[in-house]
């Protein structure tokens, strides 16, 4: 099981956003998040988007960078990713 964190990129807020994804499982991710410090309203039903300045830190506690496109096929073959169309009215980035 790994967690993974995109290239931040989704401008929202003054700042840039990445994604933090587990290849596994959603408990693995929010006990990941929990023991970084991520509020659960940076949860985002398939992922948690954190800002730019806290990438290192998620590194460092041992999330893997990954692009973009890595991480959305990690999601998809997990099993775990909600596609917009099926977000209940809400958009897929932090500028919502």
């Amino acid at each position: 099981m790994t967690i993974l964190v995109d290239t931040p990129m989704w401008p929202a807020h003054g700042r840039l956003w990445s994604h933090l994804v587990s290849d596994a499982s959603l408990d693995e991710l929010h006990a990941f998040a929990e023991r970084a410090g991520i509020p659960r309203r940076a949860f985002d039903l398939d992922h948690y988007d954190v800002a730019e300045e806290s990438l290192e830190r998620l590194i460092a506690a041992g999330a893997r960078r990954v692009s973009s496109g890595e991480l959305t096929r990690a999601l998809i073959a997990s099993g775990l990713r909600v596609r917009a169309k099926d977000r209940p009215g809400r958009g897929t980035h932090p500028g919502r």
